[in-house]
């Protein structure tokens, strides 16, 4: 077990400091661990003002003896780094490295051919992101599958991150996450954007449940296509529910069009 880990603090660092990583960042930092990030944009200075050490090569950070390596890119990008990392660099073969993707196969089968056998893999989904936990993770989802894990201190210290903050943990395989996130995150992002494309807004007359469609559309819309596109690309199971999805409208319209036939019908019947 390395200093850090008996200490209940971990050294952890990040690929990719997006807006998502930034986000976690703050809050691992509130509980005490050291960070390290590294990604494609310059954010150096915002590291400097947030206390993270940023290195601007691969190679140095993956030098810089990270308990954990998280990782947070796109989720069409992560193939592309994770093949180009220079793994041999690793000074810990015995790392954590965790995901924070939306999908989940995914990683997991990248993960398992790059790194080395001795490395462990977590795979994690925080079903929430710096709107919905603007206020604090307390209830919220956080989605994880020991994929392969050997220094079980190192990731029960990583998870207590998580937990500290009062998220609801919940242990799944990649492949259940998937499956269920097909049915629920996919869905809801295609009918956000069907809805956008349908350009609705606020009415004088809105009901409840138009204003839940709208805000539906909105908070859709804050989240890139990049995104979207990688639930679809990258979901093995969200080619069914697009099909579900467009099969389900067919069925409403042809109720519909069954109605206006039997209503004709009705019209046109001398008996009536």
């Amino acid at each position: 077990m390395s200093k850090s880990c008996s200490q209940s603090s971990l050294k952890i660092g990040i690929i990719g400091f997006g807006g998502f990583a930034q986000f976690m960042a703050k809050t691992m930092k509130k509980q005490g661990h050291v960070l390290t990030a590294t990604s494609r944009s310059d954010y150096s200075q915002l590291c400097q003002h947030l206390g993270i050490s940023f290195y601007r090569d691969m190679l140095s950070f993956l030098e810089a003896e990270n308990d954990v390596v998280l990782i947070s890119t796109s989720i069409l990008s992560l193939e592309e780094v994770l093949k180009t990392m220079p793994i041999h660099a690793l000074k810990r073969q015995q790392t954590l490295f965790v995901d924070v993707l939306s999908v989940k196969e995914h990683p997991r089968d990248i993960l398992l051919k790059v790194l080395p056998e001795e490395s462990d893999i977590l795979c994690t989904h925080p079903m929430f992101g710096p709107e919905s936990g603007k206020n604090g993770w307390k209830d919220l989802a956080f989605v994880y599958d020991k994929v392969r894990v050997r220094q079980e201190a190192t990731c029960s210290t990583f998870l207590q991150i998580f937990q500290t903050e009062g998220c609801r943990m919940l242990e799944m395989s990649c492949e259940e996450h998937d499956r269920t996130a097909a049915k629920s995150q996919f869905l809801t992002h295609t009918i956000g954007r069907m809805l956008s494309e349908m350009e609705i807004k606020s009415t004088p007359m809105s009901t409840k449940g138009f204003e839940a469609l709208v805000e539906l559309k909105d908070s859709t819309m804050k989240d890139s296509f990049d995104l979207f596109s990688g639930l679809f690309l990258y979901n093995r199971f969200a080619k069914q529910e697009l099909k579900n999805l467009e099969l389900s409208l067919q069925k409403v319209k042809q109720q519909l069009e069954d109605q206006i036939n039997a209503a004709d019908e009705n019209l046109n019947d001398p008996k009536l």
